[in-house]
């Protein structure tokens, strides 16, 4: 899903952390699993899309979607994600 994230020009970095260790209840059945954390740095007006594409590509059948707007950042960084998803 990463490199279709970056391929398909919605994200400008996908960041992988591996080792989440979540435990949730899922259907009344409590779930302890091993799960990655995707972080996909990209620009606001993609977020539609962005999202569907996750939950259409996510093996969960309610994938945590979650978006930040930073208040803050580089600008010269800003410049670089708005090119790379445009």
């Amino acid at each position: 899903m990463a490199h279709l994230l970056i391929e398909n020009r919605l994200a400008a970095c996908v960041q992988l952390q591996e080792g989440i260790h979540s435990i949730y209840r899922w259907d009344g059945k409590v779930c302890d699993e091993k799960e990655v954390l995707l972080s996909a740095k990209t620009v606001a007006d993609k977020w539609i899309e962005i999202s569907q594409f996750i939950k259409s590509h996510h093996p969960y059948d309610l994938p945590e979607v979650l978006g930040f707007h930073p208040e803050k950042y580089e600008e010269q960084y800003g410049k670089w994600v708005q090119a790379e998803v445009k």
